[in-house]
């Protein structure tokens, strides 16, 4: 029970940071602090995967390698991490796609970061992706949030 109430409570924190209550979503691509603490995060814990400069794993990130898996997409604005919300891109990322997405007997070369990374080092890495997008595919992804938002 602790347990809950304390997620609960840092979930609460990061949706009413402090001067963020008119934002949508958990990423905060204006604030320098995460977004450098992110963008550190990033280079140690993804870009080997990811691309140092967000660009992918291969320019064919859309066609399965030999292996079966799809290989790691961009984070930049040519992939697709700015089609899903904030809360998918965090689950993602803490569970690893298959769980987060309730897929069975799903492969995925994305490991799950739950218990390697805290969800503030999550929320930082990711607001370092969004703030690496231009300001037309941040707005629309905004709209994302907020779409995604009222549906919950």
């Amino acid at each position: 029970m602790l347990i809950c109430a304390a997620l609960g409570v840092t979930a609460a924190g990061l949706w009413l940071l402090p001067g963020e209550a008119e934002r949508a979503g958990l990423f905060l691509p204006e604030n320098a602090e995460y977004v450098l603490m992110g963008k550190q995060i990033y280079r140690g814990s993804c870009a080997s995967c990811h691309g140092v400069n967000l660009e992918g794993q291969v320019p064919d990130w859309q066609t399965p390698g030999a292996d079966g898996k799809l290989p790691a997409p961009p984070h930049d604005e040519t992939g697709h991490t700015w089609h899903h919300a904030d809360r998918v891109l965090f689950d993602i990322t803490k569970l690893g796609v298959a769980k987060a997405a309730n897929l069975k007997n799903y492969e995925s070369g994305m490991p799950a970061y739950e218990g390697v990374l805290s969800d503030d080092e999550i929320v930082a890495v990711l607001s370092y992706i969004k703030s690496s997008w231009p300001e037309e595919i941040r707005n629309r992804h905004d709209e994302l949030n907020k779409q995604f938002q009222e549906r919950d």
